[in-house]
């Protein structure tokens, strides 16, 4: 049923808001019909065809007067022969293909045809391939598909995105002529628009939402037209978000934006191993795709998250993307350390695995930012990887090296206390039983026995967990700790002996001088056995030396 007349002439009629049907003025030749036999279309009428256009594997046989009377690029061409009775044409850059002209068939045969959002941006490309304008024939099909493009783009948010998703397969005309241009900047306005425009997928109707209606203002707010930008292919997707941000839209949602786009990219992509053509151009695509995000990214603070940068930072190692914009995001990340949480570090490799290189070089890069930096809080990023060593350490699959190279990676003055690295270490040796000896000492050489609280000291020195010489050093520590303690308090005795038996008159003497003698024998007593434990981890090393230089007999 035909609802609206959308130009003069009575030529264009919209049946829908997504497609039309046009008439073609009346020409020169109508046909009955336009058939398909197999490869071959035949144009039914009394006079035999004289031309015969073929696009690819595809052959229109047709009829001169018709088609030079509406088309100047075939009118052209068919000068250029006149001798010959019957032309025939090898045309196989035709935007749109054999599909589109066989519209364009029909429109030079008088029989009206269906636009589409779909098809329209083809339709128009191929109008202005074959030269089909006005200037030949009043109402030739450049102007009247031109006027439903600019109708659909105009009216129609969903169709905005059809339209551009059929300029994919015409991508040079398409810009050449300026629809991916229109249709980007009509989406632009319409997300960025302050009375915020949506659209309702049944009946394609633009929504206004006026200053008192704020129940729908706040549906229409936020992330509304995140999933229909992820439709878009990155060329366009780009060209929409640069637009984007030079309007009045939050920083926060052109990063939500973009990283939704990611997401769903993301999971599109496949690597294989085979080193192929077309596994290549892949590659190209995929480094090309990487880059572009990176440099569209907002750069207010805020805007987008550490995590979602991590991936992205994953993803352009993966792809080995320019290394600038490589060290550019990873400064980025390395000066939102200082406000991120262990959870935001979590980037897994697979079900199983987290990526805690990644992290590795992030951190490293803090610390020479820092370096520089008298106002950086190193000692909150020591936290932050500690919480987060404590958040992998029981996956079974992450390897020591890494774990290794992230305890390290950090200065000793990024740690106050040891109490958390500690915990962290003993979570990862509990949970990886078969490390080597040199592995346990490595990755244990970072823990301070000064940095440790008491309790984490008593632990310590019971934890066979722990490799021999980190015990053993804990061990003699302790032994001088208690030694200087021991010392400390014989010294504070002999200060205080004469004010002790002035006390002793009083009936306070010798209580004091008896609670004194049992905190040395005490203390004498715990360093007794400590020693007896050194004696005994000395002796164990030793008989460990021994057994490796035994030669063995086959």
């Amino acid at each position: 049923m035909v609802e609206k007349n959308l130009v003069a002439g009575e030529s264009i009629f919209v049946e829908k808001r997504n497609h039309c049907i046009i008439y073609p003025a009346s020409g020169s030749m109508v046909a009955e019909s336009v058939e398909r036999r197999n490869k071959n279309w035949f144009v039914q009428t009394k006079i035999p065809s004289d031309l015969i256009v073929e696009i690819r594997d595809q052959c229109f046989h047709l009829h001169k007067l018709s088609m030079v009377s509406r088309s100047g690029y075939l009118n052209r061409l068919v000068f250029e022969r006149n001798g010959n009775n019957y032309t025939r044409f090898q045309i196989d850059t035709i935007p749109g293909g054999a599909k589109i002209f066989e519209l364009v068939v029909k429109f030079c045969y008088g029989q009206k045809i269906k636009a589409t959002a779909s098809n329209v941006a083809p339709l128009y490309c191929a109008a202005h391939f074959l030269e089909m304008n006005d200037d030949l024939h009043q109402g030739n099909l450049i102007s009247k598909a031109e006027a439903f493009l600019n109708y659909v783009i105009l009216s129609s948010w969903k169709d905005t995105f059809r339209i551009l998703k059929s300029c994919e397969s015409v991508s040079l005309w398409s810009k050449d002529l300026h629809i991916v241009k229109r249709c980007t900047e009509a989406i632009s306005w319409k997300a960025c628009s302050d009375t915020g425009v949506s659209c309702v997928e049944d009946h394609e109707v633009l929504v206004k939402v006026t200053a008192d209606d704020t129940s729908k203002l706040m549906k229409l707010t936020g992330n509304w037209f995140f999933s229909d930008f992820s439709s878009l292919r990155i060329d366009h997707f780009i060209e929409v978000i640069s637009l984007i941000k030079k309007r009045e839209i939050l920083p926060e949602d052109v990063g939500s934006c973009i990283a939704h786009w990611t997401k769903k990219w993301i999971s599109q992509i496949t690597v294989s191993q085979e080193k192929s053509k077309d596994q290549e151009l892949s590659i190209q695509l995929y480094r090309m795709t990487t880059e572009c995000l990176i440099r569209v990214l907002p750069a207010e603070e805020g805007s987008v998250s550490s995590n979602f940068l991590l991936h992205l930072f994953k993803i352009g190692l993966i792809m080995n993307v320019d290394a600038k914009l490589k060290n550019h995001l990873k400064t980025r990340i390395a000066l939102m350390l200082e406000k991120c949480s262990a959870e935001d570090l979590l980037v897994r490799n697979s079900t199983t695995v987290f990526d805690v290189d990644i992290v590795v070089q992030v951190v490293e890069a803090y610390v020479s930012l820092a370096s520089n930096n008298p106002k950086s809080r190193m000692f909150v990023v020591g936290r932050l990887i500690d919480d987060y060593l404590a958040l992998i350490a029981r996956y079974e699959n992450l390897v020591a090296r890494s774990f290794d190279s992230l305890v390290n990676a950090l200065p000793k003055e990024a740690r106050f206390s040891d109490d958390n690295l500690y915990r962290s270490i003993d979570m990862y040796l509990k949970e990886h039983p078969d490390l080597t000896e040199e592995e346990r000492r490595s990755i244990c050489r970072k823990m301070e026995y000064h940095k440790l609280s008491q309790d984490a000291r008593t632990h310590a020195l019971k934890n066979d967990r722990l490799p021999d010489n980190i015990r053993t050093q804990f061990i003699l520590l302790e032994q001088v700790n208690m030694t200087r303690l021991l010392t400390s308090a014989g010294s504070s005795y002999q200060r205080t002996k004469s004010e002790t038996i002035m006390k002793v008159s009083s009936g306070l003497g010798k209580s004091c001088m008896n609670s004194s003698q049992k905190e040395m024998k005490a203390m004498k007593q715990e360093i007794e056995m400590l020693k007896a434990q050194v004696g005994e981890l000395q002796q164990r090393k030793m008989e460990l030396q021994r057994q490796t230089k035994k030669p063995v007999f086959c």
